[in-house]
């Protein structure tokens, strides 16, 4: 029995040894290749939002190392706003609280990170980090902040130590900063640079030289994509990590409305990237990765090449345990509102995703039920190590006999249809080919999508706005935004279409465009080119209108995958309000494995979550699931 136990020991040692070295990444040519697994590690947002300090940071940081690290969790990141000084009239959107250096450059709030004092920035946060055995990251947003744009700060040329110089004169925010470009969701606090002026790269290669200076490991970039896409700064910003002698991981954030060929342009400058709104502790939240995980695993998106290494499509944090609200000026006060069955669905869900795992709660209050979920060794094994991971459609579904269906019933009752919706994706999408003008009595121009929406309404059309007598301040603006124009619901509003919205988007929340007065806005200009798209000047992305499924987040879903020793894992999903019975055979596996041919095997199987041994199955896997939940199904077969 001592022998056997000290081999078991032995083994368990050397698995996680192993699962350590995947997630930190594999070594190439003297350079650690990024992200060679999906990324683990803990996020201060969903429990502290923008206010964390020092102290609770590596509090966290503390107990990260000392109970989940042996997990392969990494990081741990500084979520957004370290720079704003936590005082009164402060917020996520305010604006003149921020921390800045003589060059513009946003730098710890010293009173919420005393370590950051006398120049030092986060270099004392992230040697403590390095010393627990951990990566440390930080959330950056996009471009210039309006407090250095206001401030006009001089642009440091990190080359010479001084302000850059060109054309004989020193350059400053106002110079680079482009103002009609601010982002959508935080107008008062970030605004694009000019990545084609040589101050506008000399501005954005002196914050990553500060980031590698300080120690970083990895960096959140936010405001770039989905919605927001700055496709000129994720590109340039790529160029200048590949350059740095110290390797980053690059994340882009957030996702909203994005879609594979949106990804395509970006997956090799970066290595994970957000693909829904923000994720909270709702069930419609979790409900809408399923249909855009299903989109990005058929697009063969996971795991593709990325910079230094891999890419991964992000599904976000996970908000268990103890959390804060969206937007809040306090810490952690609250539970989770996620049943545990729905909690299990959306761990399993990422981990046969194969998403990155952020763990975003507090993890001086985290409990053992939440421990246990986080450090599930099947779907961390998973998470991982597998392969071939995609939607499962080859089953059948039915609500069990004692189920309450009025619910479900009105859901599908006549009246109730598929809709339409504005969205965004790249102008290399084929589905954004279909707009063009429409003149109306010689002079109204419209711009109308090429087919009826339904058989009973007309042409979805826009009214292209008409200019005014135009002061020399408008006719600068209309020169900058020549050949493209505002769009209008009707001919004599003053609300123009904007493409990406005001607000911070959830995971749960549709994209449309929204119609807002009228103003001087790169996110209300739009370009009609000849090959029939219709392009957003903030974004650079092309409208299309685009089909949702009513009652989408119903139903019943499967994903499967293959392990490492040639395993086969299957989950049940039961997205319906009430139990549903979700079956399948064993010879339909094969029609989604390469190669496969299960006509006369026989599968040992075990279930995850109930820890129940189905012994031999040879015909059929059948499970009834209560509301929200999953089975995880561990099959080997001869």
């Amino acid at each position: 029995m001592g022998a056997c136990f000290i081999i078991s020991f032995w083994f368990t040692l050397l698995s996680s040894f192993l699962l350590l070295r995947v997630i930190s990444g594999t070594r190439f040519r003297g350079q650690t290749e990024l992200a060679s697994s999906p990324p683990r590690g803990w996020n201060s947002y969903d429990s502290f939002c923008w206010t964390v300090s020092e102290e609770e940071f590596l509090q966290n940081a503390e107990l990260v190392s000392q109970r989940l690290r042996v997990h392969g969790y990494e990081y741990v990141v500084v979520d957004y706003l370290w720079y704003r000084r936590k005082v009164k009239g402060a917020y996520v959107d305010s604006l003149g609280f921020d921390v800045i250096d003589e060059w513009g450059r946003m730098i710890p709030d010293p009173d919420r990170w005393p370590s950051s004092r006398g120049g030092k920035g986060f270099t004392e946060v992230a040697k403590r980090v390095h010393d627990m055995g951990l990566k440390f990251g930080i959330h950056v947003m996009s471009g210039i902040s309006m407090q250095a744009f206001n401030a006009n700060t001089p642009i440091l040329d990190i080359t010479t130590g001084s302000a850059y110089k060109d054309s004989g004169r020193e350059w400053h925010a106002k110079d680079v900063g482009i103002k009609e470009r601010a982002c959508a969701w935080m107008q008062h606090g970030f605004m694009s640079v000019n990545t084609k002026s040589g101050a506008g790269r000399a501005f954005l290669r002196s914050l990553y030289q500060q980031y590698a200076e300080w120690g970083v490991d990895f960096v959140k970039n936010d405001c770039v994509f989905g919605d927001d896409l700055d496709l000129a700064e994720i590109s340039y910003v790529s160029e200048v990590l590949t350059q740095l002698d110290r390797p980053i991981l690059y994340s882009l954030s957030p996702g909203s409305s994005a879609t594979p060929a949106m990804a395509r342009d970006v997956n090799g400058l970066v290595n994970m990237y957000r693909i829904t709104g923000d994720d909270w502790d709702s069930w419609k939240d979790v409900a809408a990765h399923f249909d855009v995980a299903r989109d990005f695993a058929a697009a063969n998106m996971i795991g593709a090449k990325g910079l230094r290494g891999k890419s991964w499509p992000d599904l976000d944090m996970l908000p268990f345990g103890w959390l804060t609200d969206p937007g809040s000026n306090e810490g952690p006060h609250r539970k989770c509102k996620l049943s545990l069955d729905e909690q299990k669905s959306q761990i399993t869900l990422w981990s046969m995703a194969k998403s990155p795992i952020m763990f975003g709660g507090d993890m001086r209050r985290l409990d053992d039920i939440t421990f246990n979920l986080i450090s599930n060794p099947t779907l961390l094994e998973i998470n991982s190590f597998s392969t071939n991971n995609g939607e499962f459609p080859y089953i059948t579904s039915s609500l069990s006999q004692h189920t309450w269906t009025g619910q479900l019933r009105n859901q599908t009752s006549k009246g109730i249809s598929d809709f339409h919706v504005l969205a965004l994706t790249s102008c290399k999408d084929a589905n954004a080919r279909g707009w063009s003008y429409r003149t109306l009595d010689d002079v109204i121009e419209q711009v109308c999508w090429k087919e009826k929406l339904s058989e009973l309404q007309v042409p979805f059309c826009l009214h292209k706005k008409q200019s005014l007598l135009a002061s020399d301040e408008e006719l600068t603006y209309n020169h900058r935004y020549d050949g493209e124009v505002h769009l209008c619901a009707t001919e004599r509003t003053e609300f123009c279409l904007g493409a990406s919205p005001h607000k911070k988007l959830t995971s749960k929340e549709f994209k449309r465009g929204t119609f807002l007065p009228c103003r001087r806005d790169a996110n209300q200009m739009w370009e009609l080119n000849s090959n029939g798209t219709l392009k957003n000047s903030y974004s650079g992305l092309c409208a299309s209108m685009n089909t949702v499924k009513a009652n989408s987040a119903n139903g019943a879903r499967a994903w499967i995958a293959t392990g490492r020793r040639g395993e086969i894992y299957v989950a049940f999903f039961n997205l319906n309000p009430g139990k549903t019975v979700i079956s399948t055979k064993i010879t339909d596996l094969a029609k989604a494995l390469p190669g496969g041919n299960l006509n006369t095997a026989s599968c040992k199987c075990r279930e995850e979550w109930s820890g129940k041994d189905f012994g031999v199955v040879k015909e059929s896997l059948s499970i009834e699931l209560a509301s929200h939940g999953t089975a995880l199904f561990v099959l080997n077969c001869n």
